[in-house]
């Protein structure tokens, strides 16, 4: 059997031996996860170690490989969505979006501007919740506790907004084909506005308590760097990108859902470790702040929530109970009997990790013929175990959780 065959164990349980021979150090070989709570997921790595210091290391990934794409190709598109917002399951909405934008761009669906204003909205607010998982648990990671609790109260506001919309929190399922399923209600708006007066106060408390803390600074600066060149030479995007110094956005490179129509800036690093990770995500959440109010500021007048393609949105529930031709279309866009072209695309967004894209091809039928997710955790995970090499154990945790690995997206 070819050694590249073998478990990582039995490989190394080889070079242990052979280095055992050469002068007389001891090596071992440890299991960080499947069920390590640092690895923040269920995943694997088995490292070779030299006392407390790492010499290889090998992923093992797909214990919770779900077959998404293969289970999308059995279903009509509406009923994708649920399997995006398992992905990163962080920031379901902007999954959500993403997919519903695919959709659009393959019918050639025009969503009317204060949908796609009400879309930037939920987005941003998906990403402020992405960051401050990410965030607050590298905080827990390194020792300290008290940051992860006092802003989490922040991400259940956010779900009580969720809730508001489309009445879930954690996997959304929100959205419609050309828009929203309903208009937002005033609490929804209401509860944004409390979000928005409250969350920065506290935000700006936590970047106090960790930004110059020595003890973090001594745990987080030159770990984990990688440089831009190594970073876009692995696919790196979103924030592990930007804090390497390339300055990649795909809202501002491609944009989408009007994200043309705000001003932002796209925080950049200049080391690529894991302190500037976390200060490019923290500089993020003030942005999405901006854009959020922006969206605000600037939403259309009207209650326009949803295009006028009746072949592909669901009538209201009321008229399919009393009239004939709601009827015949809501069994058609449920049963998915109406045709779709025959075309191959592709359309990425800005996700919380990075460019999640979703790539479509399609045969005419009620399913697609080939779905691909592009997720970023799965592109940027390939690049840990060079990352940890020569690092000690500890600094492995910190590394795995700035990175900021979403098992559901790594996996999908």
């Amino acid at each position: 059997m070819s050694e590249l065959l073998l478990p990582p164990e039995h490989r190394y349980a080889k070079i242990i031996k052979e280095k055992l021979n050469e002068d007389g150090s001891e090596l071992s070989i440890l299991n960080l996860g499947p069920t390590h709570p640092a690895t923040h997921g269920i995943f694997q790595n088995v490292l070779l170690m030299d006392g407390e210091r790492i010499l290889e290391a090998e992923p093992t990934i797909g214990y919770i490989h779900r077959a998404f794409e293969k289970i999308a190709e059995n279903r009509p598109f509406y009923q994708i969505t649920p399997l995006t917002d398992r992905m990163n399951y962080c920031s379901s909405p902007i999954n959500n979006m993403g997919w519903w934008m695919t959709l659009e761009k393959l019918l050639n669906i025009e969503v009317p501007k204060r949908a796609q204003y009400l879309r930037v909205i939920v987005m941003e607010l998906a990403r402020i919740t992405d960051h401050i998982i990410c965030n607050s648990i590298l905080g827990v990671d390194t020792g300290a506790y008290t940051g992860f609790l006092y802003v989490f109260q922040f991400r259940e506001k956010v779900y009580e907004i969720y809730e508001e919309i489309c009445g879930a929190r954690l996997t959304t399922n929100m959205g419609r084909i050309g828009g929203f399923e309903r208009d937002w209600s005033a609490e929804a708006f209401r509860k944004l506005d409390v979000f928005l007066e409250e969350f920065p106060v506290a935000w700006k408390e936590f970047e106090n308590l960790f930004e110059r803390n020595r003890i973090f600074i001594d745990r987080t600066v030159d770990v984990g760097a990688i440089s831009a060149e190594q970073a876009m030479a692995y696919g790196f995007t979103g924030p592990n990108l930007r804090a390497a110094g390339v300055d990649y956005d795909v809202r501002v490179a491609q944009p989408y859902s009007s994200y043309e129509d705000f001003d932002f800036i796209i925080p950049v690093g200049k080391s690529g470790d894991t302190y500037d990770r976390f200060c490019v995500r923290n500089a993020e959440v003030w942005e999405s702040l901006s854009i959020i109010r922006q969206a605000l500021s600037k939403m259309p007048e009207g209650n326009e929530y949803h295009a006028d393609v009746p072949d592909y949105y669901l009538p209201p529930k009321e008229d399919v109970y009393t009239n004939m031709e709601s009827l015949i279309y809501h069994f058609k866009i449920v049963m998915g009997e109406v045709p779709v072209p025959v075309a191959e695309i592709y359309h990425p967004v800005e996700g919380g990790n990075g460019e999640l894209g979703f790539y479509l091809v399609t045969d005419g039928s009620r399913t697609p013929y080939r779905l691909h997710f592009r997720r970023p955790c799965f592109i940027y995970y390939q690049a840990y175990p060079d990352m940890i090499k020569g690092s000690l154990l500890s600094d492995a945790i910190v590394i795995l959780s700035s990175l900021n690995v979403i098992a559901g997206e790594l996996d999908a």
